[in-house]
């Protein structure tokens, strides 16, 4: 099932989510080292990550006894699924350390959002010393701030776009930078689509099923455009990919990655182009990077403002 849009903002509300991120990437000194200093940027938010995880049954029952009868209910989960929490009382985040390190990081930074940004700790202050809790739309706009802010830091604003434009356009070149930040491969094929001046778009999908009467599917989690790619083409909104659609080619079934394939598209003219395609399994996730050939050979290179340090 295809997930809901988890980062879009107001500009506005984006310009200042960012600008509080480069102020702490500032104050922690991390811009020029990678993967993202964690220990200094907690340090620069005045947060403190949790020594043991809280996340198994035993560890929460004793946290919130140790606290109060109905702190269970009152500390908010900064995450959809509970992999992290940030308790607004104590300026303390829990992560679960079960989960790879690649997302720890983007979690540990996710919450940090939620402390540094001054009015999701207040908030978050407030409604875990009352019985209240937040408003649906308020508790979105939070996630949406806060994925953003972990994102601006993960990728140090246009540092990762910078890095990407010297690099061969391809699909080996998210999964290396991905190292390089230590970031997940999933959030660095975003990134690399997100933030490229050339045409393409990513496709992530769930692990590839066998289903009658297709004899392979896999369905679609998201579907990461570049701007270029949405003027020219539009925006997909694919839903599974089978063996009769058209990237079923370069599904990579048992095997780790699909060489390009050849393949056309119509653009929002209904003119072909023709483009390429490549995947590779992760093992959580298959990733479909497609191009317009005519991509391979653009020269010009347009990126946002620089947000290094000032």
């Amino acid at each position: 099932m295809t997930k809901p849009d988890d980062s879009s903002l107001d500009p506005e509300d984006l310009r200042a989510v960012e600008e509080r991120a480069r102020k702490l990437l500032d104050r922690a000194d991390a811009w020029d080292r990678f993967p993202v200093p964690l220990n200094d940027i907690l340090a620069a938010a005045q947060v403190r990550l949790a020594p043991t995880s809280l996340f198994d049954a035993a560890a929460i029952i004793a946290y919130v006894r140790g606290k109060t009868a109905d702190a269970g209910v009152r500390i908010k989960s900064a995450v959809a699924k509970v992999f992290g929490l940030y308790d607004a009382a104590e300026s303390l985040i829990h992560i679960d350390n079960t989960v790879a390190k690649p997302k720890q990081t983007f979690l540990t930074l996710h919450e940090t959002a939620h402390h540094d940004l001054p009015t999701h700790r207040k908030l978050f202050r407030f409604f875990q010393d009352c019985e209240k809790t937040l408003a649906p739309e308020i508790a979105d706009q939070f996630e949406r701030e806060a994925n953003n802010f972990a994102r601006f830091a993960l990728f140090k604003g246009d540092t990762y776009a910078r890095h990407a434009a010297d690099c061969p356009f391809d699909i080996k070149t998210p999964i290396n930078l991905a190292k390089k930040f230590g970031a997940s491969i999933y959030a660095s094929a975003r990134e690399f689509a997100r933030t490229n001046h050339r045409a393409c778009v990513v496709y992530i999908l769930e692990p590839i099923q066998l289903a009658n009467g297709h004899g392979a599917e896999a369905f679609v989690r998201r579907i990461e455009p570049s701007p270029a790619f949405v003027a020219q083409f539009g925006r997909p909104s694919d839903t599974k990919i089978t063996l009769n659609h058209m990237l079923g080619p370069v599904l990579p079934i048992g095997r780790k990655m699909t060489a390009p394939v050849s393949l056309s598209i119509p653009d929002r003219n209904g003119s072909p182009h023709e483009c390429l395609a490549e995947a590779f399994d992760t093992k959580h996730n298959v990733l479909i990077l497609m191009y317009p050939t005519k991509a391979l050979t653009a020269s010009t290179i347009i990126l946002p403002p620089s947000f290094g340090p000032a």
